[in-house]
């Protein structure tokens, strides 16, 4: 398992040897290591496990957790014993379930310990809040970084920004043909299909798709909402939009950043940058092969940008900072990141850098960030920041 894997691995065994207190929850999006993580520490737990995966949601239903939860008790001896349950948020109604069946553990002071594995946004936005406050944490695992598919799978800077950081489809990148389909196919389609549109009620299927699309075209962009349904050809609404766009955030693929204005509720109502959230979204539809889009300067600009806003949403997603951009005019930051108190303004740069940085100078009068960073062109190389966690850049 590559480092960031490896540290979330450390916590959950900690907190599995802790006395019953709390379910714990994986979160991620697609073939991000979850299963992989628990399936490592539950086999060095030295207690019963009992391992179940949801993958026919139209055949499972609450009697289906209740049966799992039920042949688990039988196996819980005086040290405990462990239910993993994958894929829970496919089952109707999971989270009811979950919490009676808890309940009546913790009334019978039975020492049942359960694992829940599922995708972020249907597990903690639905479930978890409503139906089980105070009786779960949660570990959260983003994509993975440059540091991690470079430790695991030998990837060089370039690689990574178009092959970006799926480790279930690094084996394919020799067949380039193929590794798209997977990209296009196994991750993309199921992620929209399973993990989207069959879970949560989507009026126009056809429009989040499109959205994705366009996501995914015009990374490092900041787009109106207005010209967004323009290029959609759609006569829906800002709201619509911005619905979907949480959607597809929450299943890790494209976000919508919000412009910084040192208020949450100024922030949220702006224009949106869309920023994939792993550059393999981009590159697989592309259309380009790998060389042909390191050619294409403009294309490969973007690219690393994006690679950037990338490393630092998939660390925001973990709950270890804010991401916004900033726009004043004509004056422009790529990202800032807010962690506490503390305000970071990066500017990048893929090619050589401007002596002066207007957008960094004007941002900085206006905020007093503790650090403006410059990554590329002349500034922290782009290599460097992306194998470094974003904490290292962010502390004061």
């Amino acid at each position: 398992m590559a480092e960031f894997v490896r540290a979330q691995a450390r916590t959950l065994k900690k907190r599995l040897a802790e006395t019953r207190r709390f379910m714990q929850v994986i979160a991620g999006p697609r073939q991000s290591g979850k299963t992989t993580l628990v399936r490592e520490v539950v086999s060095k737990s030295g207690l019963p496990v009992r391992f179940a995966s949801a993958d026919e949601p139209t055949l499972r239903g609450g009697g289906w957790i209740a049966e799992q939860w039920d042949a688990a008790r039988l196996e819980t001896g005086k040290r405990g014993a462990l239910l993993v349950l994958d894929g829970i948020q496919k089952i109707p109604g999971w989270s009811e379930t979950v919490k009676r069946l808890w309940d009546e553990d913790t009334r019978a002071r039975r020492a049942l310990k359960v694992v829940l594995l599922g995708s972020a946004p249907l597990l903690i936005q639905r479930g978890l809040t409503e139906s089980l406050a105070g009786r779960f944490e949660v570990l959260r695992l983003p994509h993975w970084s440059f540091a991690e598919m470079r430790e695991a799978f030998g990837f060089r800077l370039d690689q990574y920004l178009y092959y970006g950081g799926y480790p279930g489809a690094a084996p394919l990148i020799v067949e380039p043909g193929r590794w798209a389909r997977t990209i296009a196919d196994s991750l993309i389609e199921t992620t929209i299909s399973r993990d989207v549109l069959l879970l949560t009620r989507v009026d126009k299927p056809a429009l989040l798709r499109r959205l994705f699309e366009l996501g995914c075209r015009y990374s490092g962009q900041i787009l109106s909402y207005t010209k967004m349904l323009g290029q959609l050809h759609d006569a829906g609404n800002a709201t619509t939009l911005a619905h979907y766009l949480d959607l597809l955030a929450g299943a890790g693929m494209v976000a919508g950043l919000q412009k910084f204005a040192g208020g949450a509720a100024r922030s949220r109502g702006s224009i949106p940058k869309l920023q994939v959230l792993n550059t393999a979204l981009m590159t697989a539809q592309s259309g380009m092969a790998f060389e042909e889009a390191r050619a294409d300067r403009e294309f490969w600009g973007r690219l690393t940008e994006s690679a950037v806003g990338a490393h630092l949403a998939n660390a925001a997603a973990t709950g270890a900072c804010e991401l916004y951009y900033w726009r004043e005019r004509n004056r422009e930051v790529d990202f800032v990141v807010r962690s506490g108190r503390a305000i970071t303004a990066i500017e990048v740069k893929s090619a050589r850098a401007r002596e002066a940085q207007p957008g960094l100078d004007a941002f900085a009068e206006a905020f007093k960030p503790g650090r403006r960073l410059l990554v590329g062109g002349g500034g922290v190389p782009v290599e460097e920041f992306l194998a470094r966690p974003v904490e290292h850049w962010i502390k004061t």
